[in-house]
């Protein structure tokens, strides 16, 4: 009887040292995603989400989008995807350096083995193995279905594995699976302080109809889901031919809109994306050729001149620019000394990290990588040394202020820094604007007649079944 519930009660102290430890996990997860999250808010000034009502709330869910910006996109979309945990695949190439590993480990993350790299023998099936456990749990999985992080115009085939594993949890696991499509849009991916949009598309649910098709014909369910995948994320991001058409599709946008509008982040995708299929759909149309010849000519006079096209739509008085510079330098000298420690830690990080991710990036899709795994462990290294100095030299008081006040000394920094970066550009730009003033006069006028022809143009050819996103009365 004793042993019974001895081997009882051993049975539920186990059981609740089960559940603490997994609660804890939880725990740590969740905080370690927060810190994530403010990171990628420092490092990107600002960070638009749409779509976020698609993804629900509870079941088997597969995030599946492009892949701009090589580890910054798993960052952001586990700390923005509204669900916990979220495991995400990724190349097991990342699981050879020890430090990047245990990061992996602690998301959660799948090691998946590249057949490019491995051949055609790689095997997946543990990794498959574990992806339908966790969807067979109501979890969530992400992957990009591209294989690779590239910075090509437009989206890359897909691979069928997305397909794959959400049409087999569903069929064989009994499970409720929705692939949802995602977007990663960039202004700058490797700038710091850029923007980025984050937009989740409808879903795609592992109905019963696309069951049965599974079950009578597999590979044929599988490449038409992965079709179906590829347009919605292509629905979601920014894409075209070539970067050249990128180019005027982005000069195009900016003579169209009109100067009293600011766009965000979605607004910006949305609107460039519609002048993408417009352009693809007529490019062939005379008047388009001849606009197109047009804009890149004025395009490349103003890269000539070291001009950008805003600053010929939104002239800017000397004295107009004269407050600007007394306001910001003002600033500037009001926030120097809460600045000054967080500055003193911050620039040699920041340098380290602009080295880093200019000297060993292989192509500009890891440059944001490289600054964030160098600069986030040296400024917690320094932060951490600099409260340890402060404890051992004048007690434990000054060790708790150092704690609390270097954040907000380093918020201080980049603001200042900020509005610095920002007087110089205005200083050098009114400067460039005085000494061509000649030229600036042509390419106003220039400019003025370019913005009449894309708007008559964008009248002849929009699809009149969308809504414009501007009328007469904004213009």
């Amino acid at each position: 009887m004793a042993a019974g519930f001895d081997s009882c009660g051993w049975g539920i102290l186990l059981v609740r040292f089960g559940t603490v430890c997994t609660a804890s996990s939880a725990m740590l997860y969740r905080a370690f995603v927060r810190f994530l999250s403010l990171v990628a808010s420092t490092f990107y000034r600002r960070i638009e989400v749409v779509g976020l009502e698609n993804v629900p709330l509870s079941g088997a869910v597969v995030f599946a989008g492009n892949h701009p910006n090589a580890l910054v996109d798993g960052l952001l979309l586990i700390s923005l995807a509204g669900r916990s945990p979220v495991h995400f695949l990724g190349n097991a190439k990342l699981w050879r350096f020890p430090v990047l590993s245990r990061l992996l480990e602690a998301l959660g993350a799948i090691p998946v083995l590249r057949r490019e790299e491995h051949g055609p023998d790689a095997d997946n099936r543990a990794a498959f193995a574990r992806v339908d456990d966790i969807l067979a749990e109501g979890g969530c999985v992400a992957i990009f279905p591209e294989g690779i992080s590239h910075t090509d115009s437009r989206l890359a085939t897909l691979k069928t594995g997305t397909a794959r594993m959400a049409l087999h949890a569903a069929a064989h696991r009994n499970t409720d699976v929705a692939i949802i499509p995602f977007g990663l849009t960039y202004l700058s991916r490797e700038r710091f302080r850029s923007q980025v949009l984050l937009h989740f598309a409808a879903p795609l649910p592992m109905d019963n109809a696309r069951l049965r098709a599974y079950k009578n014909d597999e590979l044929g369910t599988v490449r038409q889901l992965t079709a179906e995948l590829a347009e919605r994320i292509s629905r979601v991001t920014l894409s075209a031919p070539d970067w050249a058409t990128l180019r005027f599709v982005h000069a195009a946008r900016r003579l169209y809109k009109p100067i009293s509008a600011k766009l965000t982040p979605a607004n910006y995708v949305e609107l460039s994306r519609r002048f993408v299929e417009r352009y693809a759909l007529f490019a062939e149309e005379p008047d388009i050729q001849r606009l197109r010849i047009e804009i890149e000519s004025y395009q490349a006079k103003l890269d000539s001149l070291g001009l950008k096209d805003h600053q010929l739509s939104h002239p800017v008085s000397a004295s107009m620019a004269m407050r600007k510079v007394v306001g910001r330098t003002t600033l500037a000298i009001l926030l120097f000394p809460v600045a000054l420690p967080g500055a003193i830690i911050l620039l040699p990080a920041a340098w380290l990290a602009a080295t880093v991710g200019s000297r060993f990036s292989y192509d500009i899709d890891d440059i944001a990588t490289l600054k964030l795994v160098t600069a986030v462990p040296v400024l917690l290294s320094m932060h951490a040394l600099v409260v340890i100095a402060a404890g051992i030299g004048f007690g434990w008081v000054w060790a708790v202020v150092a704690l609390l006040v270097l954040p907000a000394s380093l918020l201080a920094t980049l603001l200042v820094f900020e509005k610095q970066a920002h007087l110089v550009i205005s200083i050098r730009s009114l400067v460039r604007l005085t000494r061509l003033s000649g030229d600036i006069e042509a390419l106003v006028a220039r400019r003025e007649a370019l913005v009449t022809a894309v708007r008559t143009g964008v009248d002849r050819y929009a699809d009149p079944t969308v809504r414009r996103m501007f009328d007469a009365r904004d213009f």
